[in-house]
């Protein structure tokens, strides 16, 4: 990642108190309980360590921790019976989810055997997550129960946790990152105007401006001509272009590629959504005919990199990158009505990792729609489960999701330099078309290899934002 962004998590357990000094066995087992689910969550995320909660003093402590450390997320785990009041104080103040992790350590009951301090301790289970939850309603907060067991491994308990995890690390990059606008959005295509304000209200994503004259020159003071080769190497070693190439035919793209480099490291970028009509003369055009390699070099290093100045599928760009490793720029291409296929694809900058193939680049003299000509990339992604998302907007400048998963399948596309996919939906692709577009998204999406509806709907209840599913 060109710009490293690690989420803060959350994390309590709750007990009552009552039952401390009655079984004084109790607290040393809660606390190897504690111990122990916290390893369970992934390195990729930082703990914020609210302790083990028996009072209501404690968690206004807890609560205060979190509200400092700005949390993304909070896991809640029920180590036993406990009242709300161990819950509320802990997330009155804060617009999080909260995962109540509902893990019973045993696997069954040894009936004979079991006493009040092992039921209480190492049995219970269900009882009070309820209780806590029914509290999280009257109190509007979101939240999600996850119920499995400790003894002889849960996998399903693992995945939801990682799963919680990804979702964590989209706040935490949209609120600490930037998203860099060079330009403004193609002409016309309202559906991708955007209000900043909004934008950052809603999302906690700011907007950096950038005019095209900042981009011109930004290379000129880019004079270390090793990290100018190894740079053109890397892009060698990505793309196969359309002739052979070498380091000296990319060295221009490649002296680029590392000033972008360092402007997204100085500006604290995590998105970039961009869109050149000038003349695409001179200086400007030398830049211009680059810029879909040079910005595909970036999406490879987790920046997503969007065409046509459209933030919000930039933003899609960068869930999918983020939760699943891959995010690629799409729309509606074509359909074909002989197989009921969709063609999905875009023309412009593509995430390598979607790619079951190295990707080609291939110069064209028109870039069609717009100025100027230059490079093409184009890439071949994976056959089998794909998950689409687009990010809109209604009247009121509220966000929503619109996600769909389909199965890409094998057979001819279109050879002219552009990503292309050949989807099939469940529904089939008239219908998935009348659904899709009835659910008011802007004309571009992202999308990703694999299933990833589900994480997706995690990333929309930390976000608060609704999410339309058109097809599984």
């Amino acid at each position: 990642m060109l710009v490293n962004t690690k989420a803060k998590v959350g994390v309590f357990s709750i007990a009552l108190g009552a039952y401390l000094p009655q079984f004084p066995q109790l607290v040393p087992e809660f606390e190897s309980q504690f111990d122990a689910f916290k390893k369970t969550i992934p390195d990729t995320v930082e703990i914020i360590d609210g302790g083990m909660v028996t009072t209501k003093e404690q968690a206004m402590v807890a609560g205060d921790k979190f509200r400092a450390a700005d949390v993304d997320l909070v896991f809640l785990q029920m180590l036993t019976y406990a009242t709300s009041y161990n819950v509320l104080p802990v997330i009155r103040d804060l617009d999080v989810p909260v995962v109540v992790v509902n893990v019973q350590k045993k696997l069954a009951p040894d009936y004979e055997n079991t006493d009040i301090p092992i039921w209480l301790g190492e049995l219970y289970a269900c009882g009070a997550t309820g209780e806590a939850i029914a509290d999280l309603q009257r109190a509007g907060k979101r939240y999600a129960c996850i119920t499995g067991v400790v003894e002889g491994g849960d996998p399903g308990v693992q995945a939801e946790i990682d799963d919680w995890c990804k979702a964590a690390q989209v706040r935490r990059r949209f609120r600490q990152t930037n998203i860099a606008q060079i330009g403004r959005p193609y002409p016309g295509m309202m559906d991708l105007y955007i209000d900043e304000t909004n934008l950052y209200n809603r999302m906690g994503l700011y907007t950096k401006q950038f005019d095209w004259e900042d981009m011109w020159a930004i290379a000129d003071d880019i004079t270390d001509e090793d990290a100018i080769r190894a740079k053109a190497q890397d892009i060698l070693d990505t793309f196969d272009i359309e002739g052979g190439g070498s380091i000296e035919e990319v060295w221009e793209m490649a002296k680029y590629v590392v000033a972008f480099e360092q402007w997204v490291k100085d500006e604290d970028l995590g998105l970039v959504a961009s869109h050149y009509a000038g003349k695409a003369q001179g200086q400007a055009g030398v830049l211009d005919s680059m810029l879909i390699p040079a910005f595909s070099m970036l999406i490879k290093q987790g920046t997503a990199c969007a065409v046509e100045g459209d933030i919000k599928v930039a933003m899609a760009m960068s869930i999918l990158k983020t939760i699943s490793g891959m995010g690629q720029l799409s729309e509606m291409y074509s359909i074909d009505f002989n197989e009921d296929i969709c063609i999905i694809g875009h023309s412009g900058s593509g995430d390598a990792d979607i790619s079951a193939k190295k990707p080609t680049m291939k110069i064209v003299k028109v870039f069609h729609g717009k100025v100027g000509g230059g490079y093409l990339t184009q890439f071949y992604p994976h056959l089998g489960p794909v998950t689409y998302l687009a990010i809109t907007q209604d009247g009121d400048g509220k966000f929503k999701f619109v996600v769909a998963e389909g199965i890409n399948e094998e057979g001819p596309i279109f050879t002219f330099g552009d990503t292309n996919m050949r989807t099939r939906f469940t529904l089939g692709a008239r219908e998935f078309c009348n659904r899709w577009s009835e659910a008011g998204p802007t004309h571009h999406m992202a999308a990703a290899s694999g299933r990833h509806i589900d994480t997706i709907l995690k990333v929309a209840k930390i976000l608060n934002v609704p999410v339309d599913i058109v097809c599984r």
